[in-house]
């Protein structure tokens, strides 16, 4: 009895040790120097940022939807789109257009696949004028937000937390504000939901 006793110990106890040892500091995520404060203090939040033109973001979106399946009710997730390049802002407009306009069901993936499997360019507004009015946005009203003051207060607003979270490239995960996990430092895209849930975990001994 004693023998089966400490084999289930064994049984919980290593895997949980193992985990915990699996991931740190440079392995796995890296530390935003400065924590960014998140939008609700009861939530644990997961930042995705991404480009539309990023061959990897578009990979890792299987991954992403995968697991927003199954999302805790504790944990808040996000998209921000990032401007690291003068043919990114597009792009960037186009996301906060869509959820000003609540159509990102409709578009997020649509614009990914016309970019990555139809080989559209889709990066200018003409352009992306015409894709909304295809997905039930009119040209007019797409054009009157493409340079609305809603549309660049959220691209100012992104481009802040960003720069805070230190991220140079994408995609890349924030989980609460505090830690940055890239396909890089999680030794792979496969693995950085795994790395992100780990983290989620942590946070929530904190609360």
């Amino acid at each position: 009895m004693k023998r089966l006793l400490i084999s289930l110990v064994l049984a919980f106890v290593l895997p949980a040790l193992a985990l915990a040892a699996e991931y740190s500091p440079g392995n796995g995520y890296t530390l935003i120097k400065t924590p960014v404060r998140t939008a609700s203090p009861d939530k644990i939040e997961v930042v995705e940022i991404f480009w539309y033109g990023c061959p990897h973001c578009f990979a890792l979106e299987p991954l992403t939807h995968a697991w927003l399946a199954d999302l805790p009710s504790d944990v808040d997730f996000k998209f921000t789109p990032a401007v690291f390049g003068r043919n990114w802002l597009a792009h960037a407009k186009a996301y906060h257009i869509a959820d000003i306009l609540d159509v990102l069901d409709k578009t997020h993936m649509a614009l990914f696949n016309s970019i990555h499997l139809d080989k559209r360019r889709l990066n200018s507004e003409d352009d992306l004028a015409e894709f909304f009015a295809q997905h039930g946005v009119s040209k007019a009203e797409f054009k009157k937000q493409y340079n609305s003051f809603a549309v660049n207060s959220r691209l100012k607003q992104a481009d802040a937390k960003i720069r805070a979270y230190g991220a140079r490239g994408v995609p890349g995960l924030i989980v609460n504000g505090k830690y940055l996990v890239t396909a890089e430092t999680a030794n792979g895209s496969n693995n950085i939901y795994n790395v992100v849930d780990y983290l989620i975990e942590q946070e929530r001994k904190t609360m």
